[in-house]
């Protein structure tokens, strides 16, 4: 490793800097760089003056301030951006990317807890669990168990077999049950590997016990998830969404939902967080909204700090980088 330390900053909300690297990954962070101060607010770092003039890397995750022309202006020696979260959209600007400035991301760390999430609802919904929970409120007795399907010889179909996708399949494997998946990108190599049958989206959607979505929300995917394909799905089968509510016609989503009460719905993301109060989703029997739980929360957040100081040891020692994120992928992700 140099020894010649680089000078870097934290900068991010006081509650993502406790989640994210807390006093004890800082302290493995002042042993490899120079830091100039204190963990700072994005509010903080602009009136910081020539403290952070020298600064070549920035820590940072939640919260963080955005690497524009002020940004620069404040920080013109900045080279690396550690986001110790997931999506960059929010962070990268034009004039970060013009400027040459590299970022490093979190995701990878942030999907362990979404794949993992998002195996316990399959599991749960092929046992139709929020349907018996319903009987047994309202009518103090059990539901009929062999009308769930079950986790044996039962069909789960994946939407977008990218990072978190590949990671539920990969999972999934731990169960009897044949994974079908929807992702024209996906090569059969990449099928073959985690062991699933890539079909398009009517059978996917016509044949599967489970379908869930880890889709991107871009102008190509927007409403990819039609009415026509949810009406489609087999009796008392199960739709998850933990990726972006967009993916999916919304409206189309309630009308078909509306009319068929054996279907059931697992809303992790939705159109607008929350929905308003006069969303009929809040009323409906056979759909399970939740607050966008599924990533990182409590000590998995510190995954993901860990990933970004395992990333500056490659950077130190000028090996490659494992999580750094083009211009050009940055514009295709979620």
């Amino acid at each position: 490793m140099v020894t010649d330390r680089p000078r870097a900053v934290v900068c991010l909300a006081p509650q993502s800097f406790e989640l994210i690297y807390g006093s004890e990954l800082l302290d493995e962070l002042k042993r490899r760089v120079e830091l100039v101060a204190a963990p700072m607010t994005a509010d903080d770092v602009l009136g910081a003056g020539d403290a952070i003039g020298g600064v070549e890397l920035m820590f940072s995750g939640w919260g963080a301030p955005r690497v524009d022309e002020a940004l620069l202006d404040a920080m013109p020696s900045l080279r690396v951006v550690f986001y110790g979260a997931g999506s960059i959209r929010q962070l990268m600007t034009d004039a970060a990317w013009e400027g040459g400035v590299r970022v490093c991301s979190a995701y990878a760390a942030n999907a362990v807890p979404v794949a993992e999430f998002t195996l316990s609802q399959v599991v749960f919904c092929l046992k139709q669990g929020y349907r018996h929970i319903r009987t047994y409120r309202e009518h103090r007795r059990k539901r009929d168990a062999h009308e769930s399907a079950g986790a044996y010889g039962s069909t789960v179909g994946i939407v977008s077999i990218g990072m978190i996708g590949s990671m539920v399949c990969e999972r999934l494997k731990a169960l009897d049950v044949d994974v079908v998946a929807y992702d024209p990108y996906a090569s059969d190599e990449v099928a073959e590997r985690l062991g699933v049958t890539l079909v398009d989206l009517p059978e996917l959607f016509a044949t599967s016990d489970v379908v869930s979505i880890h889709a991107p929300s871009l102008e190509a995917t927007r409403g990819l998830v039609t009415g026509e394909l949810i009406a489609s799905m087999k009796p008392q089968a199960s739709l998850i969404n933990t990726s972006r509510g967009a993916v999916i016609d919304e409206p189309a989503m309630v009308e078909v939902l509306g009319g068929r009460p054996d279907l059931t719905a697992v809303l992790d993301v939705t159109q607008r967080e929350p929905e308003p109060a006069d969303s009929p989703l809040w009323s409906m029997e056979n759909v399970v909204l939740l607050p966008h739980i599924a990533g990182s929360a409590g000590r998995e957040c510190r995954r993901m700090g860990r990933y970004m100081i395992d990333e500056l040891d490659r950077y130190l020692d000028g090996r490659p980088l494992d999580w750094e994120i083009s211009r050009q992928a940055a514009s295709i992700m979620a």
